[in-house]
């Protein structure tokens, strides 16, 4: 059976483990870092965890635009989501979205812990495994939208 654009976007997020978050500055810099998300959910919303007194929660209050990407290097493949962020404070949201991995970096859940919701608009899919690579002459990858 074929894997369709959807599945192999899933698979590569599923492999891939960690992703970077890229968001903007007031003064339009990008600023990217790693974060360990949940599997993405059917609609491919991608939950996250902060702290509340990181710098992604200012600049996420300033402007929601962000960049999710996804590298498995041993598949060489890569999705880039484009889409929105808020930040949810809400408990049993917290409760739902945790993982015992970050009980050392979330010492108090209530005041330590908020969650990263990311809802896609667009996503760019490069993969040598499944031969979906960017057009010859502009590199243009395969793209899903939401």
């Amino acid at each position: 059976m074929k894997k369709d654009l959807k599945e192999i976007t899933r698979e590569i997020m599923k492999e891939a483990k960690a992703c970077a978050l890229i968001t903007m500055d007031s003064l339009g810099i990008a600023h990217a870092r790693a974060m360990d998300p949940f599997l993405p959910e059917e609609d491919f919303t991608v939950w996250m965890a902060t702290n509340p007194k990181s710098l992604k929660v200012q600049q996420l209050k300033n402007n929601k635009k962000v960049t999710l990407y996804y590298f498995d290097k041993e598949s060489v493949s890569y999705v880039s989501l484009q889409g929105f962020a808020s930040i949810i404070n809400g408990a049993a949201a917290k409760e739902k979205y945790w993982k015992t991995a970050w009980k050392n970096f979330y010492k108090n859940r209530t005041t330590e812990y908020l969650l990263i919701k990311f809802t896609p608009k667009k996503a760019n899919i490069v993969s040598e495994r499944y031969q979906i690579l960017g057009d010859s002459i502009t590199w243009e990858t395969a793209q899903l939208n939401f």
